[in-house]
C-alpha cells in the first residue's frame, strides 16, 4: 500500500511516469496482455472494382463491390471432403453511373493450388435495382428481380492476412422470365483474413 501511495504521490508532483509493472507488489509477474479475439462468425472481407458487363448495354460504367464471407460452419477430418465444405457469403455491388445495382448471397468454395494460389467458385441468388423489360438501348433488360449469381476467381495470397483476386460473375435468370439479357462484371478483388 504504501508503495501505491509512493507512485500516486510521485505522479501528482510531476515526477517520472508510472508505469502498471510499478504498481505490483515486489517479485509479482506482470499481468499478461489480454487475448484479441477474431469476429467468431467472420473470416474475411472484400473489396474491389468490376466493370459493368463490357460486352453489353452498361458498358462503360464500373461497380465498387463488397462482400463478407463467414467461417466454415464444420470441418470434416478427410482433407478432401474438407474442400466441399463452403463458407456463405454476402455482398453488394454499388454501379457509379447509375446503372445496375445488386445485392448477393450463397456459398463459396475456395480450393488451394498451392501455398500461394488459390481458385474460388460460388454460387447462390441475387436482387437487383435494374430493369427487368427492355427500356431502351442502354439498360440491360433482366426480366426477374430476383437472379441467379455465379462467379469463379483466381487469387493469391499476398501475405498471411492478404490476398488479391481476378473475379468475373454472371446474373441472370436462366430462363424463368421472358427476357433473361444477364449481366457479366470482371474485376479485381482485395481480401483481408482475419
Amino acid at each position: 500500500m504504501k508503495r501505491l501511495l509512493v507512485a500516486a504521490l510521485a505522479l501528482a508532483a510531476g515526477g517520472t511516469a508510472v508505469r502498471a509493472a510499478d504498481l505490483l507488489p515486489q517479485g509479482a509477474a506482470p499481468l499478461p496482455p489480454l487475448p484479441r479475439s477474431a469476429p467468431s462468425f467472420i473470416s474475411e472481407i472484400r473489396f474491389g472494382v468490376t466493370a459493368q458487363d463490357p460486352t453489353g448495354p452498361e458498358s462503360g460504367s464500373a461497380n465498387l463491390t463488397g462482400e463478407i464471407l463467414s467461417v466454415r460452419p464444420f470441418a470434416a477430418a478427410d482433407p478432401v471432403l474438407n474442400l466441399l465444405i463452403p463458407r456463405i457469403h454476402v455482398g453488394g455491388s454499388l454501379n457509379l453511373a447509375g446503372n445496375t445495382s445488386f445485392a448477393y448471397a450463397g456459398l463459396t468454395w475456395t480450393f488451394d493450388i498451392t501455398q500461394a494460389i488459390f481458385v474460388e467458385g460460388s454460387f447462390g441468388g441475387a436482387v437487383h435495382n435494374g430493369e427487368t423489360d427492355p427500356i431502351d438501348d442502354h439498360h440491360n433488360a433482366l426480366g426477374c428481380t430476383a437472379l441467379f449469381r455465379e462467379s469463379g476467381s483466381v487469387g493469391m495470397r499476398v501475405t498471411e492476412n492478404w490476398t488479391v483476386m481476378a473475379t468475373v460473375e454472371h446474373l441472370s435468370n436462366a430462363g424463368l422470365c421472358s427476357n433473361n439479357r444477364g449481366l457479366t462484371n470482371f474485376g479485381l478483388k482485395v481480401g483481408y483474413t482475419f
